[in-house]
């Protein structure tokens, strides 16, 4: 692994960061940052006027082609953008799964004419998109979904439910994978489309959450009529289109952290006081600070050896996937810890030194260890695909999908 920047990345850090400290407000050392909720309508108000600031300056999207508003560089100088930015106090959540997943999508299938009209939006921020995929039957094993599309002349009519689909409330348009032909084994019969979340017969229904937030959303199809021109691929092929958007998740290399880092919890073991005495001297409290340092420096070491990979114009395989393995259970255990720490004041939702920030990171990464991939499913990717074992036994592979269930 090369830690160092190269003269040319060294070169554009500068520019980046010159142009931050001219355009952004960098965070102050009492780590300063918005507090508003994805569902609040003045952030995305906000988002929407950085994201259109950073398109007309070429950074708001530095791996796509030039004719789409990018630089066509290399990802490590979109690496090296995302770790500046993220010094600086500006809104971000809101376009990831738009410009990450969905637009790199319409590029592998949509129609020229298509990609005129929607790709400066998005990448202004004047559109938002999500992606709807996962549904009540069909989470991790997204060949399993329900929703079907029927094909009625020149159109096709959609039925069918999705769930847990981020930022539906607030996006115009989406991907949506449904299923075209139950008739054949469930990989061979989907199909992709994108549709206007304005589109008679979408309804779209937040999901409340413990945490307070409402970013996450049911959406309900009914009698959905969409042209055949919005269809993304060919007909029975929506597999392989779902897998583009999966694979540019993977590229998504603003990778989580797994939470508050080591600096916070050593922190609050400074400021807590046991029967003892300090916390921080309590070997108990010691070993366990120790074991997540190792985690950490662990994922900083995976998340340096992409990066270099990155560097090196390689692509990153399905090794990335430890990192989530590690971070989600690290993030919800050091926030358990952290709030059992503090006693009664790590339940409390008052002002309380600390408690804030932990209790999100305990309630948030329960869900952390399920979107994106359980880690019972990345723990096959790793054991399959990295490890070259033996892979599960899939008795549903070349059934028919409705006769699955039947005996």
């Amino acid at each position: 692994m090369d830690f160092n920047d190269t003269p040319e990345e060294a070169a554009f850090r500068k520019e980046v960061r010159t142009w931050l400290e001219a355009n952004a407000t960098r965070k102050s050392d009492d780590k300063q940052s918005f507090r508003a909720r994805n569902d609040d309508p003045e952030l995305l108000k906000k988002a929407k006027e950085w994201q259109d600031k950073k398109a007309k300056a070429g950074y708001a999207r530095i791996t796509w082609p030039k004719e789409f508003g990018g630089r066509g560089a290399s990802p490590i100088l979109q690496v090296i953008y995302q770790q500046e930015e993220a010094n600086f106090l500006v809104p971000l959540g809101f376009f990831d799964i738009g410009l990450g997943m969905c637009i790199p999508t319409m590029m592998a299938y949509a129609k020229p004419e298509q990609l005129a009209r929607y790709v400066k939006p998005a990448l202004h921020g004047q559109e938002v998109w999500c992606q709807l995929f996962s549904e009540p039957a069909a989470g991790s094993d997204v060949a399993g979904i329900r929703t079907k599309a029927e094909r009625d002349g020149d159109s096709w009519v959609i039925n069918g439910q999705k769930v847990w689909t981020s930022g539906a409330h607030y996006c115009d348009y989406g991907i949506v994978i449904t299923r075209t032909d139950p008739n054949v084994p469930k990989h061979a019969g989907l199909t992709m489309f994108f549709l206007d979340m304005k589109t008679p017969g979408v309804e779209v229904r937040p999901i409340k959450q413990m945490s307070g937030g409402a970013n996450f959303n049911e959406v309900f199809f009914t009698d959905v009529r969409l042209p055949d021109s919005q269809r993304l691929g060919k007909v029975g092929e929506g597999w392989k289109a779902a897998l583009t958007t999966l694979m540019n998740e993977r590229l998504a290399v603003g990778l989580p952290s797994g939470g508050l880092d080591i600096d916070e919890l050593m922190e609050l073991a400074r400021d807590t006081d046991l029967e003892d005495g300090p916390a921080i001297r309590n070997q108990q409290v010691r070993g366990k600070i120790a074991e997540w340092y190792v985690q950490q420096q662990g994922l900083k070491l995976t998340r340096y050896r992409t990066l270099t990979a990155l560097s090196k114009g390689q692509t990153p395989g399905p090794e990335s996937s430890i990192i989530k393995i590690v971070a989600a259970p690290k993030m919800q255990d050091m926030g358990a810890f952290a709030m059992e720490l503090m006693g009664h004041a790590g339940i409390m939702k008052e002002d309380v030194p600390h408690a804030a920030g932990f209790q999100a990171q305990w309630i948030g990464g329960a869900g952390f260890r399920i979107a994106g991939g359980t880690d019972e499913i990345l723990r096959n990717i790793v054991a399959e695909r990295v490890l070259g074992l033996p892979a599960d036994i899939r008795v549903d592979k070349d059934i028919p999908f409705n006769q699955l269930g039947k005996k």
